[in-house]
């Protein structure tokens, strides 16, 4: 009885997108989301990294935000919009029955099909980079839940400066990434983390929610639980079971291609970063690993390590002026001196 009261909750309260799962790239997302798709109610779209995107910059739409038929191609040709499956029919049925869409009702519609397709009435989103878009996103769908991984910032950059696969964006993007991968690697994790929470925090408990990368491969039942609570879903067991049927033995895959159930301690800093590694990500961003409650190393930076870590950091924001898309974190102009400033 108390089960069917539930999903009479869940179905009744179906604004799509649900929730956004987000966090600087390498802190376990995937790993999150391929939990709560497990869960019975809610489908996890694949990434998209065009919702923003597309909305920010007028693709397709109206001055006003209305979509027109040119939005259509636009997606069609999106290498991440093609992850969906959608027909290019369904989509533009969306605008022709419709008369004037507005850019959210019409991706509310898409994630609509979406969970119809897997048989779930909430859908959900991870795309770690809307880290840095919260407040567009709140601004498209100001019920949407934003549930914001966060990882130790000194495993993520072990994973991140191994990241074959996306090295060449990272050095185009950031070009001191190349000479000095520690300290790039370090601001970058703080740049998304820091946008996160302060956006994050404007919204309130009730949209905006922090999970512990720690925490959830440590003790993942209590952190889902807690998790599904936030959702306003019941939990299920299901969550942990998102491997069953998917695991591969291959050698030589990680744990992600692998598809290996949650397991604790795949990145250990303390005995996989070289000392001078260590004592570099400190000095750029030790405060912010302090904030979040993560211990530091017993030695502080010395002033030689702390006017490197200036420096790296204002050249990190001047090469990120490539875009007007991406603005600093207010904490982050208070350490750099100067006014608010845009990348």
């Amino acid at each position: 009885m108390l089960r069917e009261a539930e999903e009479k909750v869940v179905r009744d309260f179906n604004q799509n997108p649900y929730l956004f799962i987000v966090g600087c790239p390498r802190s376990g997302t995937t790993l999150l989301r391929r939990i709560v798709n497990a869960h019975p109610d809610i489908a996890m779209t694949p990434e998209s990294h065009w919702i923003p995107s597309c909305f920010e910059e007028r693709k397709g739409l109206t001055p006003e935000g209305f979509v027109t038929p040119d939005l259509i191609p636009e997606l069609v040709h999106h290498p991440k919009f093609k992850k969906l499956r959608l027909d290019r029919e369904e989509l533009e049925g969306l605008i022709q029955s419709n008369g004037l869409v507005s850019y959210a009702t019409f991706v509310t519609a898409i994630f609509n099909l979406f969970g119809k397709v897997h048989g779930k009435p909430l859908v959900g989103d991870k795309t770690p980079g809307y880290a840095r878009k919260i407040r567009t996103l709140h601004g498209l769908w100001p019920t949407a839940r934003f549930v914001h991984l966060i990882r130790d910032g000194r495993n993520v950059c072990l994973s991140a400066i191994n990241w074959t696969r996306r090295m060449g964006y990272l050095t185009v993007r950031f070009p001191s990434w190349i000479e000095y991968p520690v300290s790039t690697a370090a601001l970058w994790w703080e740049w998304h983390v820091r946008l996160a929470r302060e956006a994050g925090s404007s919204l309130g408990r009730g949209l905006y929610y922090e999970m512990r990368y720690e925490s959830l491969v440590t003790n993942p039942a209590k952190e889902c639980q807690a998790l599904c609570e936030f959702l306003a879903v019941p939990y299920d067991e299901a969550m942990l079971r998102f491997y069953e049927g998917r695991t591969k033995k291959q050698s030589g895959l990680d744990a992600k291609h692998a598809w290996l159930p949650v397991t604790p301690g795949l990145r250990d800093w303390r005995s996989q970063m070289s000392a001078e590694n260590l004592k570099e990500f400190e000095a750029v961003a030790g405060d912010l690993l302090e904030e979040l409650g993560y211990a530091r190393s017993p030695r502080r930076p010395e002033p030689k390590a702390q006017e490197h870590a200036s420096v790296m950091r204002q050249l990190f924001s001047q090469n990120g002026r490539f875009s007007s898309k991406y603005e600093l974190p207010e904490h982050w102009t208070l350490r750099c001196g100067g006014t608010a400033r845009e990348f």
